[in-house]
C-alpha cells in the first residue's frame, strides 16, 4: 500500500545544525549580519529611486560597535526596516528569504541584494546566547518593535523604544564565543568579508570599506593610475604590476573584476589565494582553482559574479555549467590581453617577457587550447638578449643549426656561467644559444619538442661539439687507431671510477677541448623531470659522464710521444682534474680561461 504525508522537522533541532554545521568558521555571522543590512540600505534606496519610499535618506552608513564590558557586539542600519507582521515572516519562519522576495519584485529596476537563502541572520546564534532585534519600518506611521531570543525556538515580540528607521542587531556574546569581544578581532572580520561592500561600514568612528571598488566601474573611467592605486590597496607591499585585465561581462553570466600580471621574474609558485572572489562585492573565498585555470593561479586580484553557484553559507564554490564557463572567458580574456600587447608592441612584450613567460610557458605546458594561442606569441631569449618567437628563431638558425636529418637543432644553456666553455666553442662554429634558466624551461622543453616538428633541443652540454649539430662530416686524427687505443684505454683504466666517467675518442678542431665532460641529454632529462615530479628511481643514482678525448688536440699528441710513464700519468690526471673543474670550483669565463691556459701549459 502507498502512504503519502509531510516530513516533519524537529525545529528545537534547527540551531544546533546551524551553530555546528551550517557554516564552517564562526566569524562569517559578522559578513552575514553586516551583508543583510547592507540588503536592508540597498532596498531602500531602491524604493526611493521609485518613489515608493519617501522623505531623506539621511546618513546611510551601516554602524558596528562592540560594547566590552556588557560583552554586546551592535549591528545598526538605516535601511528598510520591517513591521511586526514582516518580522513574524522574514525572521520567525527559517529559511524565508526576503532577498529573494525583493529581487522578484524588483528586477526590472535594477535591485541588487546579497541575501538569497534566508539563513543568514541565525548564524548570530553560533557567537550569542541571546540575540534583539530592534527595527523600525520606512512606510509612513510605522511602529517599532523589539524581537528577542535565546536561542531556543521561542521568541518574544514587544515594542520598541527605537526611534528612527532601520534595525539594530544586539548580539549577547556566549561565554565560549569571548574572542569575538575583541575589537582588534572584529577590525579584522570587517576588513576580510567588507572591505569592498557598496555600502559605506563604520566601527570605531571610522570608515573601515571602499563601496565603489574599481571593478565596479566601467574600464573606460578608469586611468592607468586608477588600475595602480587599487592594486596597492590590494596588495599594499607589492611592486607595480606589469598589466591587468578588466573583466565587465552582462551575458550570458554576470562576471566583473580585475586581474593583474604581477612581476614575478624566475620564480613559480602558483598560490591560491591571491585571487579573491566575491559576490555582490562580499567576500567569499580566495580558493578559487575551479574558475580560474592552474596557470592563472599566479595572477593577483578580484573576480566578483553573482552567477557562480555558492553552497548555503557562502563559503566556497559548487561547480556548475556557469563555472566552467567563466573559467573558459577569463582564459580567453588573458590570451586576448596578451596577443594585443604582442602585437601593438613588441619591443614593450619583449621588455615584460621575463615575468610573462612563466604564464605562458606554463598556460601551454598545461592547456591544450592554450598551447595553440600561446606559440604564437611564446618567445625565446638567446645569449644576446634578442627575442624570438619559435618560428622566427627556427628561421634564423636554420641555414647554421639544421642536421643531416634535415631538422633545426636548438641549442640552448640552463646556466650561462656554467656552460661557458662549451658556448665559446659552439660560438667559434657560428651558432646561436638560447637562454632557457627559468623555473619551468625544462618541462618546458620537453613538452614542446615533440609538438614543433622539423625541431630538436640540445643543451650545450649535452654532446661534443661536432655531434652537438650532426651533419654527417667526417674529421681525420693525426693519431693513428693503436695511439688513439691507447690514450683512451689509459684513461678508463686510471679514471674511470667504476664506470662513473666513460671515455671516448672523436676527432675534434686541434683549438677545441681536449677533454669534454658530457652529460647525455635523456638521462639528464629524465632526472630533470623525476627531481621535478617528486620521484627518486634515477634521481638518487651517481651522475655518470661521457668524457670525450680530442685525439687532435696538441696534448694528445704529446702523450702519444711520451715515453715515461710516471710523467705520462701525472699529466693525464692533471688534464682529468682540469676537467672536472666544471663541476666544481669555477665557473664561466674565469674557468674556461683557466682551463685553456693550464691545458696548453701540459701541452708544451
Amino acid at each position: 500500500m502507498a502512504i503519502t504525508g509531510n516530513i516533519s522537522v524537529h525545529t528545537e533541532n534547527i540551531f544546533p545544525i546551524i551553530k555546528k554545521f551550517l557554516y564552517s568558521d564562526h566569524e562569517i555571522f559578522l559578513r552575514e549580519l553586516v551583508s543583510n543590512a547592507v540588503d536592508a540600505t540597498q532596498k531602500l534606496k531602491t524604493l526611493a529611486a521609485s518613489g515608493e519610499a519617501k522623505g531623506e535618506l539621511g546618513d546611510l552608513k551601516i554602524k558596528v560597535k562592540l560594547d566590552k564590558e556588557a560583552k554586546t557586539l551592535h549591528i545598526i542600519d538605516s535601511g528598510i526596516g520591517m513591521t511586526e507582521e514582516e518580522v513574524n515572516k522574514y525572521i520567525n519562519q527559517l529559511a524565508f528569504s526576503s532577498a529573494e522576495e525583493f529581487l522578484d519584485k524588483y528586477k526590472d529596476k535594477g535591485a541588487q541584494v546579497i541575501g538569497h537563502f534566508g539563513l543568514g541572520f541565525y548564524s548570530a546564534f553560533m557567537v550569542a546566547h541571546k540575540v534583539e532585534l530592534h527595527t523600525k519600518s520606512y512606510k509612513e506611521g510605522a511602529t517599532a518593535v523589539k524581537w528577542t531570543c535565546d536561542g531556543s525556538t521561542t521568541f518574544e515580540i514587544s515594542d520598541s523604544e527605537k526611534a528612527e528607521r532601520g534595525t539594530e542587531i544586539i548580539l549577547h556574546l556566549a561565554e565560549d564565543s569571548l574572542e569575538f569581544n575583541d575589537n582588534f578581532r572584529i577590525k579584522n572580520i570587517l576588513d576580510k568579508y567588507c572591505k569592498f561592500l557598496p555600502i559605506e561600514i563604520e566601527y570605531e568612528e571610522k570608515v573601515l570599506n571602499n563601496p565603489a571598488p574599481l571593478w565596479t566601474k566601467a574600464p573606460s573611467d578608469c586611468s592607468k593610475e586608477d588600475y595602480e592605486n587599487f592594486y596597492k590597496e590590494l596588495y599594499p607591499f607589492s611592486e607595480t604590476p606589469l598589466f591587468w585585465i578588466h573583466l565587465n561581462v552582462d551575458y550570458p553570466f554576470k562576471l566583473t573584476g580585475i586581474l593583474y600580471f604581477p612581476k614575478i621574474k624566475n620564480e613559480f609558485e602558483p598560490t591560491r589565494n591571491k585571487i579573491q572572489l566575491y559576490s555582490n562585492q562580499v567576500f567569499v573565498t580566495d580558493s578559487v582553482q575551479d574558475i580560474v585555470p592552474e596557470f592563472l593561479m599566479l595572477l593577483h586580484g578580484v573576480i566578483d559574479s553573482p552567477d557562480i553557484p555558492l553552497n548555503v553559507s557562502r563559503s566556497y564554490l559548487q561547480s556548475d555549467a556557469n563555472v566552467k564557463k567563466i573559467n573558459s572567458h577569463i582564459t580567453k580574456k588573458v590570451d586576448d590581453k596578451l596577443e594585443e600587447i604582442y602585437k601593438a608592441d613588441r619591443i614593450e612584450f619583449n621588455n615584460k617577457w621575463e615575468s610573462v613567460g612563466t604564464f605562458v610557458k606554463y598556460g601551454m605546458i598545461s592547456e591544450e587550447k592554450f598551447f595553440e594561442r600561446g606559440k604564437k606569441f611564446c618567445l625565446l631569449q638567446n645569449k644576446a638578449n634578442d627575442y624570438f618567437t619559435i618560428d622566427e628563431y627556427k628561421e634564423k638558425v636554420a641555414a647554421t643549426q639544421t642536421d643531416k636529418d634535415n631538422k633545426a637543432v636548438f641549442l640552448y644553456s640552463n646556466d650561462l656561467k656554467a656552460h661557458d666553455s662549451f658556448i665559446q666553442a659552439i660560438e667559434k662554429r657560428g651558432y646561436d644559444v638560447l637562454r632557457m634558466d627559468g623555473v619551468l624551461d625544462n618541462h618546458f622543453i620537453s613538452n614542446i619538442e615533440h609538438k614543433w616538428e622539423g625541431v630538436q633541443w640540445k643543451r650545450v652540454d649535452s654532446d661534443s661539439i661536432d655531434k652537438l649539430i650532426d651533419k654527417d662530416v667526417k674529421k681525420e686524427s693525426v693519431l693513428s687507431e693503436k695511439d688513439q687505443t691507447a690514450i683512451k684505454d689509459t684513461f678508463a683504466n686510471s679514471f674511470g671510477n667504476a664506470g662513473q666517467f666513460v671515455f671516448e675518442n672523436e676527432a675534434l678542431a686541434p683549438d677545441d677541448q681536449f677533454l669534454t665532460l658530457i652529460t647525455p641529454e635523456w638521462e639528464r632529462r629524465m632526472k630533470e623531470m623525476q627531481k621535478m615530479q617528486g620521484m627518486s628511481m634515477f634521481g638518487n643514482m651517481p651522475d655518470t659522464y661521457r668524457v670525450v678525448i680530442n685525439t687532435n688536440h696538441a696534448l694528445s699528441v704529446k702523450l702519444s710521444k711520451m715515453e715515461d710513464g710516471e710523467v705520462k700519468m701525472q699529466v693525464m690526471k692533471q688534464a682529468f682534474d682540469l676537467a672536472r673543474l666544471s663541476q666544481n670550483l669555477l665557473h664561466g669565463e674565469e674557468l674556461t680561461a683557466f682551463i685553456q691556459r693550464n691545458t696548453k701549459e701540459l701541452s708544451v
